[in-house]
């Protein structure tokens, strides 16, 4: 099982190029899902049943025994039945889930409900207690026609094309989704009806697509780990986001086998051994270095490490800061853009470059261009990285450090987030803290309302205040209320 499972995982890098001219490099499987759940996996899971079968047929000069068919039948009954039973009961309570491709569905359950009726026929009906040779062959032959079928289902090809669908939106991503369903109706934007197999005039290819919902999958996760770890840089964020895709994503059923027999033989849980080794691999990248005179070490770093600009600045201005060592060193070092939520030529330009900071320069600002348009979108980041420090003296070329000590050294953090907050919306109003505490001896509080996703025109925001635990009346707060004007590009 394991061997089948590290057969069926292998997987290749493939370049896709989207609409806009965009090339993306992703991984992708090299064993079809399906295929490799109808046979390796079918196998693998089946063979101890149909290896005691075929012992036993064997041993008794093909004459069924005790086991015979009614073992592997038996088998087939329980994964159809009892398997899907327990996985429909642990769905909580109020929660759904959907069969991920239903068309396979339909096909698979179509030829198991076939393989009863067949395996009925040929023991009960055509012979009578006996497998004649061409019932073997024919029922072989059954097995790659099952396999061929699934496949195209899978691939969606032949009949498929001329299949209706319909589409509806996924609540957590902001995507498009196509599903098997009625005539089209069309996808309503902006009160007009638009034909969603078109994207910019172009027809756009079904891979193309999911490895752009997986893109944006793992930019979803990373910006998550980024909100809850704002410590960490964007290697460890990466590392964790892999380990949480892991954890989440579909696992074949050998897999669950192989998961069961190391708990049981005490292996340990195959999951939290990758963590282990994804912890270590971090820790190790952060050892503690040999005790150098730190007042000779020049540190460069993003100082603040977090920008925000509205979508209409035009350029956001980033800042490199050299701390400590001996300032009157040249430094190079290079930086480079990176897309987050945010990609480059449509939301931002892509930059890279070096910055240079000359004897006597404590800190050196670059800028890097943001793109405006008139689409409303969610506010969108992309990352600045830091890299090949280089440090030179007056009279030497541009060198690396070298020992006893270096001379200049990259500190976190070296990866700057710069958020693009869009100004195409009149923007979405809330307060900075949904739950304040103050002493009754304050006298007056200030209450912070911000604007965000948006900050274009200007808004008036009504407010008033509402009694709670807390009278109004001047008896524990004097009742207030009226308007809160913001201008346009104000967002506090």
């Amino acid at each position: 099982m394991a061997s089948i499972e590290v057969i069926t995982s292998q997987e290749k890098e493939i370049t896709v190029r989207k609409p806009n001219g965009e090339a993306i490099t992703t991984t992708i499987r090299i064993w079809n899902e399906t295929v490799s759940n109808l046979t390796l996996m079918a196998l693998g899971s089946s063979a101890p049943e149909i290896l005691l079968s075929l012992i036993e047929v064997c041993g008794h000069g093909f004459i069924a025994g005790e086991l015979g068919p009614s073992t592997i039948v038996g088998s087939a009954a329980f994964n159809m039945f009892i398997i899907i039973a327990i996985c429909v009961y642990v769905i909580p309570d109020g929660e759904t889930r959907k069969i991920k491709h239903l068309r396979v569905f339909f096909v698979t359950a179509a030829w198991s409900i076939f393989a009863y009726i067949w395996l009925y026929m040929i023991l009960a009906v055509f012979s009578p207690g006996v497998v004649q040779v061409w019932e073997g062959l024919l029922t072989l032959f059954f097995f790659p026609v099952c396999v061929i079928l699934a496949w195209i289902a899978d691939r969606r090809m032949f009949l498929y094309k001329y299949m209706h669908k319909k589409y509806r939106t996924d609540k957590h991503r902001g995507i498009i989704i196509e599903t098997e369903g009625d005539h089209p109706k069309g996808i309503e934007m902006d009160g007009k009806m638009m034909n969603s197999h078109f994207l910019d005039g172009n027809l756009v290819p079904m891979e193309g697509k999911e490895v752009d919902e997986s893109r944006k999958e793992m930019i979803r996760i990373l910006k998550d780990l980024k909100q809850k770890h704002p410590e960490k840089d964007l290697d460890q964020l990466v590392e964790m986001a892999n380990y949480y895709a892991l954890s989440h994503q579909q696992k074949s059923r050998a897999f669950y086998r192989i998961q069961a027999t190391r708990m049981m033989t005490g292996a340990g849980n195959i999951l939290k051994k990758h963590a282990a080794e994804q912890a270590k691999r971090s820790t190790s990248l952060h050892e503690v270095r040999p005790e150098e005179p730190e007042e000779f070490i020049s540190k460069i770093y993003f100082d603040p490490c977090s920008y925000q600009c509205l979508e209409n600045c035009g350029a956001v201005l980033l800042t490199v800061v050299r701390k400590g060592g001996d300032v009157s060193k040249t430094i190079y070092v290079d930086y480079k853009t990176e897309d987050g939520s945010a990609n480059a030529g449509a939301d931002y330009e892509f930059t890279e470059g070096t910055v240079v900071l000359k004897s006597g320069e404590t800190q050196k600002e670059f800028s890097i261009g943001i793109i405006d348009d008139d689409i409303f979108e969610e506010d969108e980041h992309f990352f600045v990285r830091l890299s090949n420090l280089r440090v030179i003296d007056a009279e030497e070329p541009p060198e690396l450090n070298k020992l006893p000590y270096p001379k200049a050294i990259l500190v976190s953090p070296c990866v700057a987030t710069v958020t693009i907050l869009d100004d195409d919306h009149a923007g979405i109003f809330t307060f900075e803290c949904g739950v304040i505490h103050i002493s009754e001896s304050i006298g007056v509080m200030e209450v912070k309302v911000l604007r965000t996703s948006g900050a274009r025109g200007t808004v008036i925001v009504p407010f008033r205040t509402v009694e709670g635990t807390a009278k109004g009346g001047g008896e524990d707060f004097e009742d207030s209320y009226g308007e809160l004007e913001f201008k346009n590009d104000e967002t506090v």
